[in-house]
Order: structure tokens, then C-alpha cells, then sequence
């Protein structure tokens, strides 16, 4: 009679099976977190934030890191490239947009920094911003739709305006984005209001209370949300043949790189419930991420709802 083995239970064996059962669900749960909070894997979502960020501060600036200029580019890199740098470095031979700029003198070199810079203490360049202000308003008055000519435009009054306070031609990407930046969150403040504000360390008082565009319109109270309500597939092949071929080559996108393109309406809405602003976003799917296509969109809607 042969010998009757034992059976007997393997641990190991199912240590490591209840492992890989664990590690599996573990990835599956950390993935579907990833997509659920980062913006880029969701096409409603995308263009909702698109949205919010004009809705919520007049913020057109920022909304484009939604988009495709931010698809190869960081978007203050892009700025950079196409509409800074073109500034700084104007009158460098051999300069071409985009050319590397290391070995270039441009208006950002020491030798353009004349008394009155070296000797500001942030007094000039914040009446700099002050007088950049009234034109910075005067361009985005129907939004940052067309942002070329609000860059192109700016940045040339920058340079006239600049040297009138200043006395010298110096200019570099600080100025520029310090400037535009100041201006952004001014305007934001226009229409939102701001509270006082007293630095803990000083006792100084930073900022003071002032009312805005939206709080007189809506109440001090006001509260704006926004949400995508619909969202409709679009023919893949119709949108490729439509597309900016200008723009797209300045973000170095292919059309043979997306793979579908939809348009996603969203709705602004007060507290009530009562909507004040309505607008159709075309986004696109490149790889696992979708972006506005901002050459697609009119915003206009954003920017007066409130008037």
C-alpha cells in the first residue's frame, strides 16, 4: 500500500496570493482616485475649471493652463518664447522665436540698467503697474479670447511705459510677469471686493475692504458656482479639418494626435440656482488628457454677465 501523504496548508503560498490580491486592489482604488481628483483625465471637468477660472476673478490668464498652450509648454514658458522674449530680445542678431537665448544680449542685460532702476526701492515699479492697469483693462474688456493681441499689446505699452518712468530701456521676464500678474489679481479684486487685511509680524494693514463689481451686482454674499450640463461627442474628422493650423503649430500639436474632440456646455449660476452666464467649451482628448481648445471658445459671456 503506498504511503498516504499529509496535506498541509501552504502559507507561503497564500501569503503571497493574498498579497497580490491586495496589491491589485490597491492600485485599482489609487488609480480611480488619481483620475477622480486630477482635472485632466475628465472632459467636463476640464472645461468647468476653464470656466470657473473666468467666472469666479475675471481670470483669463490662468485659465489657460487648462488649455493647449499648456499641452508641451508650462504656460509662463509659453508666455516666455512667444511674447517676452520676442521683447527682450528684439534688437539681438540673430534672434528668432523660440531660438535658444543663452548666448544672446537682449534688454534684460546689466548694461541697460540705468540710475533710476538701481536706485528704486519697488516705489517705481509699482506706479509702473499702477499706469499699466487702466490698459490692461482696456484690452481684456471682452475677455483673454484673443490672447495674441492682449500680449502683444501690453507688453509694447509695458516697454513705452516703462522707460517713460524709468529712464532706460531694461526689461526683463520679472518686470513683464511681475506687471501682468499684479494687474490679473487687481482686476480679480475689482470685481470680487477684498477685505482688510493686517500683516500679523508689522501691525500693517495690507489690504483694505472694498466692494466689487459682482457684490454690487449680486450682494455682498454672493456666491457663484459652475457646472457642466451637457455634453455632446463632435465629428472627429469635421473638428480636424476646422482647427487653427496657426495656433496649433505654436503649441506644437498634431491634429493626427487627437483621438476625440466634444463640446461641453457650462453653466454659471448664483446661489439660487439662477444662471447669469452660459458657455460652449470644445475640448479635446490627446493621449489620457483632454484641453480646451481655446481657439475654439468665446468667453465674451464671462466678462459681462455682471454689467
Amino acid at each position: 500500500m503506498a504511503d498516504k501523504k499529509e496535506k498541509t496548508f501552504n502559507v507561503k503560498a497564500y501569503s503571497i496570493s493574498v498579497f497580490c490580491i491586495i496589491l491589485a486592489a490597491l492600485l485599482i482604488i489609487t488609480t480611480m482616485t488619481f483620475k477622480s481628483k486630477y482635472t485632466g483625465f475628465h472632459a467636463d471637468e476640464v472645461a468647468r475649471s476653464y470656466v470657473d477660472s473666468i467666472a469666479q476673478s475675471g481670470d483669463g490668464y490662468n485659465a489657460y493652463k487648462n488649455a493647449l498652450p499648456s499641452k508641451n509648454y508650462k504656460y509662463g514658458d509659453f508666455v516666455r518664447v512667444y511674447y517676452m522674449y520676442p521683447v527682450i530680445y528684439r534688437d539681438a542678431e540673430g534672434y528668432t522665436v523660440g531660438a535658444d537665448t543663452d548666448d544672446l544680449v537682449g534688454y534684460n542685460d546689466d548694461s541697460y540698467i540705468g540710475d533710476k532702476t538701481s536706485a528704486d526701492d519697488g516705489t517705481l515699479n509699482g506706479q509702473l503697474i499702477d499706469a499699466m492697469y487702466p490698459y490692461y483693462v482696456e484690452l481684456i474688456e471682452n475677455g483673454w479670447d484673443d490672447y495674441d493681441t492682449v500680449y502683444t499689446k501690453y507688453f509694447e505699452k509695458l516697454v513705452e511705459t516703462r522707460k517713460e518712468i524709468f529712464g532706460d530701456d531694461y526689461m526683463t521676464d520679472d518686470i513683464m510677469f511681475t506687471a501682468l500678474e499684479s494687474n490679473v489679481e487687481t482686476y480679480g479684486n475689482s470685481l470680487t471686493g477684498t477685505d482688510d487685511v493686517i500683516d500679523e509680524d508689522s501691525g500693517v494693514q495690507t489690504s483694505f475692504k472694498s466692494i466689487g463689481a459682482y457684490q454690487t451686482a449680486y450682494g455682498e454674499d454672493y456666491k457663484f458656482t459652475t457646472k457642466a450640463v451637457s455634453t455632446e461627442a463632435l465629428d472627429l474628422d469635421a473638428y480636424k479639418a476646422g482647427i487653427n493650423a496657426d495656433a496649433f503649430a505654436q503649441y506644437e500639436v498634431s491634429a493626427d494626435e487627437i483621438e476625440a474632440a466634444q463640446l461641453v456646455k457650462v453653466e454659471v449660476s448664483t446661489e439660487d440656482g439662477t444662471v447669469v452666464a452660459a458657455v460652449d467649451v470644445t475640448v479635446v482628448q490627446i493621449g489620457s488628457f483632454w484641453y480646451v481648445d481655446n481657439t475654439a471658445v468665446d468667453t465674451s459671456a464671462l466678462y459681462s454677465f455682471y454689467k
